[in-house]
């Protein structure tokens, strides 16, 4: 186990039989010693600077049906919403001012924002903040609707390719194919966009070969971003009753991430927030580097509900913005507002 963390650590590479034994014998002293090398190999590329993203969730309607998604189609029980143009300008407006220089847009599968709808709203954000960075998270469009989004002004797509195993895949996405999900992130890239892709840990079915899969499809894509996070059921759905999966699964497989690509953004997700109050700071001593305060409206954020219990529900914007601040401090690390590109890009 020693040779394969310090292979790790000094290769930045591990077969997909290597990550499978690693999952399946780790100890709490090797998770240790893993910890340690991601938070190494994170400083050596990106000091001790964590980003902050304004995330703006503008629809929680959805035209997929995810079995593990709290707002999926079937779910009658959602009360559904879409902000406006204005309102999300506003959103965007309100984040400037709290010192975000990156929004990420994030909704549900929802076409009535059509290309020229959101051609539009890009447009409008850009030319207001010409300095800020635009990150999207719609899910699958036409090639045609990425090409005009990125030439209206978007930089990043955040898409996880939710798992690397087909068979996993289509069991909990009976909507999508997972050949689908795939050419949609090699699209992206090739478009010019910054990237991210990621993976739930946890999920039921899912076995330490399948995360090993994950990983080895991680390294060979080389996204800009990479989010992953622990599965928390949701009552109104198929996996309701299912067990979730933990912090402790999910901070192994963020620093084998910051080990295997390590010149990617990896996120501490809220849902680790939601399962440990501590677990955005133990992602970031696992080798996460990116933050994620919310600045969606209160009216409407507890609708945004992917998965139940979700942290920072009343909150306002500038609650989370500096109440993470003080934690990403306390912790140990700097807060950087910036824009924060992957070191991948810079060095393109």
């Amino acid at each position: 186990m020693n040779n394969l963390l310090k292979k790790a650590y000094q290769m930045n590479d591990l077969t997909k039989e290597e990550i499978t034994y690693l999952l399946e014998n780790i100890t709490d002293a090797d998770r240790a010693a893993l910890f340690s090398y991601a938070l190494k190999t994170k400083q050596a590329y990106y000091g001790d600077k964590v980003y902050l993203r304004g995330l703006i969730e503008f629809s929680n309607i959805c035209r997929q049906d995810c079995l593990y998604c709290g707002i999926r189609a079937s779910n009658a029980k959602v009360e559904r919403y879409r902000l406006t143009l204005e309102e999300i300008l506003a959103c965007c407006d309100q984040g400037y001012k709290l010192g975000y220089r990156t929004f990420v847009l994030q909704s549900g599968e929802d076409l009535w924002y059509t290309e020229e709808i959101l051609v539009d709203l890009i447009s409008a954000i850009s030319k207001s903040y010409p300095e800020v960075a635009i990150t999207l998270s719609i899910g699958e469009r036409r090639t045609e609707t990425y090409q005009s989004l990125f030439a209206a002004g978007a930089d990043r797509f955040l898409m996880r390719h939710e798992t690397a195993s087909k068979e996993l895949y289509e069991k909990l996405h009976p909507t999508m194919r997972f050949e689908d999900r795939r050419a949609c992130l090699s699209t992206l890239k090739d478009l010019g966009y910054q990237v991210g892709a990621g993976f739930m840990v946890g999920l039921p079915g899912q076995t330490p070969a399948d995360l090993a899969e994950d990983l080895r499809y991680l390294k060979e894509f080389h996204p800009d971003m990479i989010g992953i996070g622990p599965f928390i059921p949701h009552s109104e759905t198929p996996l309701g009753a299912e067990k979730g999966g933990t912090v402790e699964d999910t901070l192994v497989m963020v620093a084998l991430a910051r080990l295997l690509i390590p010149d990617s953004l990896i996120p501490a997700t809220t849902a680790l927030g939601t399962l440990n109050p501590q677990g955005r700071e133990l992602a970031l001593e696992a080798g996460a580097n990116v933050v994620m305060p919310i600045i969606t409206p209160t009216s409407v954020r507890k609708q945004y509900e992917l998965y139940e219990n979700k942290i920072c529900g009343d909150d306002h914007p500038e609650d989370c913005r500096y109440c993470i601040e003080r934690k990403i401090q306390a912790a140990g690390f700097d807060v950087d507002l910036g824009r924060g590109d992957s070191q991948q890009f810079v060095s393109r």
